[in-house]
């Protein structure tokens, strides 16, 4: 359980020193992994269709399976951290 709150409170802190930290531990370091086997391989996409699928997970137009669980991540999200995120991992 310490192990847990540890972790949990690393990350939280590390959440605020990029805006894509959040999406890394599903995602991959790099936006390699296909989040839970069911997501799209992040990296592959552009900067503009990251932007459009945050921002349409966001207000609820965007998404398949994962997409409740994908508003709950990106609802803090400002449109500039939307942008950075882009940034770092889109083509």
């Amino acid at each position: 359980m310490k192990k847990i709150l540890l972790l949990t409170t690393i990350l939280a802190c590390v959440s605020f020193a990029s805006p894509y930290t959040k999406c890394a531990g599903c995602h991959g370091a790099n936006g390699e992994k296909a989040a839970l086997g069911k997501s799209k391989i992040i990296k592959d996409m552009s900067k503009a269709d990251i932007v459009a699928s945050l921002k349409g997970y966001k207000d609820g137009t965007y998404g398949g399976p994962m997409k409740g669980l994908m508003k709950g991540q990106v609802m803090t999200l400002s449109d500039a951290d939307i942008n950075a995120i882009a940034e770092q991992i889109g083509k």
